[in-house]
């Protein structure tokens, strides 16, 4: 059978073998896993800690076959590590908030993400479409803690202003979100 385009020797980036007949593969548009790959992420991303055989168990495959498959993911960077979920209230954070970062000139999405990983507070940071340039999300000890962070950020050269927001209550926090879709 001819080689579909998208594969290396029959095989996707990750090492899954592609066995539809006749079929192609876009490079720009295939699954970076399949649906046993699918499986396994759900189950990691549901506890890390689950052993190779577990999770096998549980797909259909061997301790090593699920070893093999998590290896390859890894590698592929698909699976980016391992950590635990922990409670921030369990660590002394029990404030949260929202800052929108509005930047003077042509500051760098670059420039800003160098400037906020300095404070270990900001525990996100993306750039957003809208007025603002930035959008972080900060854990403090309490209200003065926040209020501290925020005049240190206030006090970056390219900040103009800034729009601050405090989370009263969490309505929805899905840690499993990044689970692969069914």
């Amino acid at each position: 059978m001819p080689e579909n385009p998208g594969t290396i020797g029959g095989y996707d980036a990750l090492g899954v073998r592609d066995l539809r007949p006749g079929t192609t593969v876009s490079t720009r548009q295939h699954r970076l896993m399949d649906d046993i790959d699918a499986r396994i992420v759900a189950f990691l991303v549901r506890d890390a800690r689950a052993s190779y055989a577990l999770i096998g168990g549980e797909v259909g495959l061997s301790a090593p076959a699920v070893k093999r498959r998590v290896d390859r993911l890894r590698a592929a960077g698909a699976i980016t590590g391992f950590s635990a979920r922990v409670d921030p209230a369990a660590m002394g954070w029990t404030t949260e908030g929202y800052v929108e970062l509005y930047c003077g000139g042509r500051t760098s999405p670059e420039e800003i993400g160098i400037a906020v990983r300095r404070y270990p507070e900001v525990v996100d940071a993306c750039t957003i479409t809208g007025e603002a340039d930035a959008l972080i999300h900060i854990r403090a000890t309490d209200v003065r803690h926040f209020e501290d962070v925020m005049e240190r950020i206030r006090a970056e050269s390219f900040v103009v202003r800034t729009k601050s927001v405090i989370v009263l209550s969490r309505l929805v926090d899905r840690a499993d979100a990044l689970a692969p879709m069914p």
